[in-house]
């Protein structure tokens, strides 16, 4: 995604399970690389995972000015 990912988009690059296409390839965005999991990031489940990912998302979004 070369202009970046939408916030509640869900990235192009992830196969139908869910995994990154990019995982360990030079091009996989440097943001994408950085992100490390714990368990305030991950909870006890995939929902509370992908829940905490969309508030960042959108804590991140940048202000439509």
């Amino acid at each position: 995604m070369p202009e970046g990912k939408p916030a509640g988009v869900r990235c192009v690059q992830l196969d139908a399970a869910g995994r990154c296409l990019l995982f360990g390839r030079p091009e996989r965005p440097a943001v994408c690389a950085s992100l490390r999991p714990s368990q305030e990031m991950c909870g006890d489940s995939r929902h509370a995972a992908l829940t905490f990912l969309k508030n960042l998302e959108e804590m991140s979004r940048p202000s439509r000015a």
